[in-house]
């Protein structure tokens, strides 16, 4: 779907790695890897950390102009 991007994630640096890089904004967790105390942490870091954009844009103008090809 347009403008999603997803990630799972199983630790605090995944969560923070996820945003500043790859500007993922829809935060998913494994309910049978993740406990509760855990995943508090890595949704406060999820929505904590800022894009650093950069070279990181990149990326993400590669796959809005797939979004656009494709229309999705």
């Amino acid at each position: 779907i347009k403008g999603i991007r997803a990630a799972n994630c199983h630790d605090c640096y995944s969560a923070a790695m996820t945003r500043a890089h790859n500007n993922a904004n829809i935060l998913t967790l494994g309910q049978r890897v993740v406990g509760s105390e855990l995943a508090a942490m890595i949704a406060k870091i999820f929505l904590s950390t800022a894009f650093e954009g950069g070279r990181h844009q990149r990326r993400l103008d590669k796959i809005a102009a797939l979004e656009e090809e494709f229309g999705q």
